[in-house]
């Protein structure tokens, strides 16, 4: 350090009395206001340079520490202003200790040579066997992620990410660690070659090895009893404890893995939860969730999931080994016991229950359900756009989002209606209608991608996805009109114009990150071109792309006005605005009082079987009241009462404006 002195023979000499030794104190340097009494019963050995040890910890119970290094043995380390080591049992070897770090009761902390800390480490996600390794570094986001893994059909481009990576990976490569401002290691076992991020909070872990623990002031990070992690790269806010054992695994902002979870070669982005199960080559894109022993997450691909108890999947077919993948695409559920046949493909928002083993293909028909009946899969198109529970969820992610650090790595679009889920509601109508053409009208089901659809269920189907079509496109125009100033219908053209074309073709979820299609083949253009060099480039494009969702998905509801609705934006009148406004209405209250009856199946006397359990009839009422409250105070159902009185009004809002045009 060029601050550094050597130590004084006065200095030594009390730190001599003090228990201390070095097999040569020259190579002990030290800050000027050294105090040489903070330091008893170390072992030093190679260059050591040590700061001021001036300032009082206040430990939990009120029990204060003075800083200092006592009971250690100290080898080629840098230990900074006001910090307290005590007793190291082995060895604390090579790591940069910033100011105000606790250290205690650790046995080994060291790094054995060259390391990159966990950063560069491949994970084979999805495929076992291999073929679409995501090569892990400190600031890998989900969308980069999402990109090493699915565009293997551009191997220029798939090279040069990779070399972006190697290149990050040589820049934090080192024979000395760091252990960052405020961290704490309490009461831990070993840990080598991990470098631990600002403020994160160590304590009682097994064995860490190869990894990095980011953290931040804003967002620590925890790492908790009995872990076992190797290769790693744990993320600012995330916290890994109760005896996890993670290997070769990325678990991103504001996720927690706990109860004994297990998690090999797999990625964890934004607010993933994972208790009690297992993954393997999975990749959980962000508010992946699995709460329940026996659930094994395995070569898939997931965001938006929540895992029931007992929910498997196979890749392994015992013939050429584990090659098959899954994907179920954002806001899917399974349920206790369901179990999947990879290679299969689930649409969003979808339910799947019970056991399938024909490899479906539902992506094109989102919002259903897929269910077993007599070893057989049968679809329910479009039926949970009428559930509660999808606009349950839809609602509480963003309130659960526990990410607090500046530096967000998941940019995240959260709407349950966009034009990714629009466009496959668009496709999935013209699916449905096709399979009654070719059908015929006797026909009682339908085939469609191994599974069976009833005919009640395609009716019902195309019923439920034109609603939800008529909603997200009256959802938009709507909020033009009522936003925008106009009293000619030029100017009302004017202000529902769109924003040029950017975003009116396909779009696509990118492990959170709503886009249009257009927007990744231009960033995987740019790319191979060079003009876009650095992995932080790729990160600043990804939270553009976000602010500007709303923009390109006006842009893509124009064209679909006219397809969908006969609404020409150019051309079309305030007369024809104010009929579709009242569609647009019909939709939004049709869809939320079936909502409503969907609530109401939770207040039966049926879902009150087991409460009052010593009373009679009144006795179970009450009870159940007590603990559920009434039907009509429920907040799910008071969101929905107010939901439609807002929506009303606000079609009532905006019908009044078009008809001051209208008089004009």
């Amino acid at each position: 350090m060029n601050n550094s002195r050597s130590l004084s023979k006065e200095e030594i000499q009390i730190l001599e009395n003090n228990g201390c030794s070095s097999p040569d104190w020259t190579r002990v340097r030290v800050k000027e206001g050294f105090i040489p009494d903070r330091v008893r019963s170390v072992s030093f050995s190679g260059d050591v340079y040590l700061g001021v040890f001036s300032r009082q910890f206040i430990l939990q119970g009120g029990i204060i520490k003075m800083a200092g290094i006592y009971n250690a043995v100290i080898h080629q380390c840098i230990i900074e202003d006001d910090v307290y080591i005590n007793q190291v049992k082995n060895y604390l070897a090579n790591y940069r200790i910033e100011k105000n770090v606790i250290i205690e009761s650790v046995d080994t902390l060291g790094v054995t040579g060259r390391s990159c800390f966990g950063n560069g480490t491949r994970v084979a996600v999805l495929s076992e066997t291999g073929g679409r390794e995501i090569p892990i570094y400190n600031g890998l986001s989900a969308h980069t992620a999402y990109l090493m893994t699915f565009y293997r059909h551009r191997p220029s481009f798939i090279s040069i990410l990779q070399k972006m990576v190697d290149d990050f990976t040589k820049s934090v490569c080192s024979e000395m660690g760091v252990i960052e401002e405020g961290a704490q290691l309490l009461s831990c076992r070993t840990i080598l070659n991990v470098n631990i991020g600002p403020f994160a909070k160590i304590e009682s872990i097994y064995r860490l090895n190869n990894g990095t623990i980011n953290s931040s002031e804003k967002d620590p990070s925890f790492v908790g009893p009995g872990v076992i992690a190797e290769d790693f790269i744990f993320s600012s806010g995330s916290q890994v404890s109760d005896s996890s054992v993670i290997s070769k695994c990325f678990v991103g902002q504001g996720t927690v893995l706990g109860k004994q979870y297990s998690a090999e070669n797999s990625v964890f982005f934004a607010n993933c939860q994972g208790f009690h199960g297992e993954a393997c080559s999975i990749f959980a894109g962000p508010y992946t969730v699995s709460h329940h022993k026996s659930t094994l997450l395995i070569a898939g691909y997931y965001s938006f999931l929540n895992a029931g108890s007992g929910s498997n999947q196979s890749n392994h077919m015992y013939k050429l080994g584990p090659i098959h993948q899954g994907v179920v695409e954002r806001g899917g559920k399974t349920t206790s016991d369901s179990y999947l046949l990879w290679p299969a493909k689930i649409g969003a928002f979808s339910l799947v229950m019970g056991r399938h083993y024909r490899n479906p293909d539902t992506s094109d028909l989102p919002f259903s359900y897929l269910i077993e009946n007599t070893d057989e899969s049968f679809l329910a198109p479009g039926i949970t756009l009428r559930s509660i529970g999808t606009i349950r969820d839809a609602r509480k992610w963003p309130k659960r989002d526990r990410r607090k650090d500046d530096n967000l790595l998941d940019c995240i679009v959260f709407n349950l209606l966009s034009p990714y889920s629009i466009q496959k509601m668009i496709k999935g109508v013209q699916i449905l209608e096709n399979l009654k053409k070719t059908s015929g009208p006797s026909s009682e089901y339908f085939m469609y991608n191994s599974a069976k659809i009833t005919n009640s269920s395609t009716e019902r189907g195309i019923k439920l996805y034109r609603l939800g079509i008529t909603k997200f496109l009256g959802n938009g125009l709507v909020k033009k009109l009522e936003v925008s100033d106009y009293t000619t219908e030029a100017q009302m053209r004017k202000a529902i114009a769109p924003h040029g074309t950017e975003g009116s073709g396909e779009w696509t979820d990118m492990a959170g990150l709503m886009v249009p299609k257009e927007k990744i083949a231009w960033l995987i253009d740019e790319v191979e071109r060079g003009s876009i060099t650095s992995l932080d480039e790729m990160n600043k494009l990804y939270h553009q792309w976000k602010d500007n969702y709303f923009v390109w998905a006006w842009n893509w509801i124009v064209p679909r006005l006219l397809t969908e609705a006969g609404i020409d934006v150019e051309t079309a009148t305030a007369k024809q605005l104010e009929s579709f406004v009242d569609k647009w209405k019909g939709a939004v209250v049709s869809l939320d009082q079936m909502m409503y009856e969907d609530a109401r199946k939770e207040f039966t006397l049926k879902s009150q079987t087991g409460f009052g359990i010593d009373g009679e009839a009144e006795t179970r009422l009450s009870d159940f009241e007590n603990v559920r409250g009434e039907f009509t105070t429920h907040p799910a159902v008071t969101d929905i009462i107010e939901h439609i009185d807002k929506k009303s009004k606000l079609a009532q809002k905006v019908k009044e404006k078009l008809t001051q045009v209208i008089n004009q």
